[in-house]
């Protein structure tokens, strides 16, 4: 493995530990159910949720081109 492949396998385990510690926007079980569910109602984000969803965001984009560039070079 080289560094470009180390680099990726820590921007993956970050990207996952992001995404883990974020709120859930609705209850899973609603969603299955066929009870009413807001899942894709508009829902703005404030505080540490936007800088919470922005830097996963960029978490993700980074990934997609270090996976690029890992299987170019």
């Amino acid at each position: 493995m080289n560094w470009l492949d180390w680099l990726l396998l820590g921007v993956a385990v970050l990207l996952i530990t992001l995404v883990m510690i974020q709120e859930s926007k609705d209850d899973v079980k609603n969603t299955f159910s066929g009870e009413k569910s807001e899942l894709f109602k508009n829902q703005k984000q404030r505080g540490p949720e936007l800088v919470m969803a922005r830097v996963t965001m960029g978490m993700g984009v980074l990934f997609g081109v270090l996976a690029l560039l890992a299987i170019i070079f």
